[in-house]
């Protein structure tokens, strides 16, 4: 019974969206063959992938549409050969999640022990969805903790940590992705802006990236038959830099796919090539639609 009542909820979601023409609130272009694609496509496409990358914008009400859609996709075609990997929940709260995943504690508590996002109503559909077919959700991020004393008191600041904290953390020291990223970065941040050159600030983004990249690989390590649905703020995934870049230095032959998920002004009729560059994958939504927040 709770079953089929949690899986009424979700397609009552995703109905919900349909019912209001969510579908034409956004356009997912493949920039391989230089053509608009679909969801189901997408998901086809990912035959030879092992972890596909899905870079959202927060507070992007279509962005979370279509990421449970795409994951539901992916299902669809792979089966219990998937698995979830998540921004939104830190390392130390794993075992939290798989309770609430295994049905042993209830949602509510999940939700505060498991320190889940203000908006956590986004993302809800997804978890959902993969604790009805039993997939396993990976909680991929560095504890904030960690970052923030990174931000404060530099990198060898973890290194005096106790062996019990750093399981939950990358492998000491963590990759500092010079170059590209770290221009990208610094135009964020405002430049010249007062704090911005400070490299604490620098290295504490590195560190979400490397966490989050080390949660995958070691999953995926285990699990080399599954695929791995990731959704992360697009910063971490555009240009297949920031966090695929680090699992790409932790194994150059995964096969990575990203995509780029954000609302553009241009949405009544993009120029493609200006957004190329920053995926597999780009998908308009439309400014005008309300935000989840």
């Amino acid at each position: 019974m709770r079953f089929f009542l949690l899986s009424t909820c979700l397609l009552s979601f995703l109905f919900s969206f349909s019912q209001s023409g969510i579908e034409n609130h956004y356009k997912i272009y493949n920039t391989q063959t230089k053509q608009t694609t679909t969801i189901e496509q997408i998901a086809i496409d990912c035959k030879a992938a092992d972890v596909l990358f899905f870079g959202e914008e927060h507070n992007d009400s279509a962005g979370h549409f279509l990421e449970a859609a795409i994951f539901k996709a992916l299902h669809k075609e792979y089966g219990v050969k998937l698995a979830l990997s998540r921004e939104m929940f830190e390392t130390d709260c794993q075992l939290v999640l798989n309770e609430y995943l295994d049905g042993f504690i209830s949602e509510s508590r999940m939700i505060k022990e498991a320190r889940a996002w203000n908006n956590y109503k986004d993302y809800k559909p997804v978890v959902e969805f993969a604790k009805q077919n039993k997939l396993s959700v990976i909680a991929a991020n560095t504890p904030r903790r960690y970052v923030s004393m990174v931000s404060s008191n530099g990198m060898n600041s973890l290194a005096g940590l106790p062996k019990s904290s750093k399981k939950y953390l990358p492998p000491l020291p963590y990759d500092t992705l010079a170059g590209k990223y770290y221009e990208k970065f610094q135009g964020f941040m405002g430049g010249g802006s007062p704090g911005t050159n400070n490299p604490k600030i620098y290295y504490s983004q590195n560190l979400w990236d490397a966490g989050m990249s080390n949660s995958i690989y070691k999953f995926w390590k285990r699990n080399k038959d599954k695929k791995i649905f990731h959704m992360v703020g697009r910063f971490h995934t555009d240009e297949k830099l920031g966090t695929a870049a680090q699992l790409q230095k932790r194994n150059a032959k995964l096969k990575i796919v990203n995509i780029s998920c954000f609302s553009d002004s241009s949405f009544s009729n993009p120029d493609w090539e200006k957004f190329k560059h920053l995926g597999d994958y780009i998908i308009i939504t439309d400014p005008n639609l309300k935000k989840t927040y």
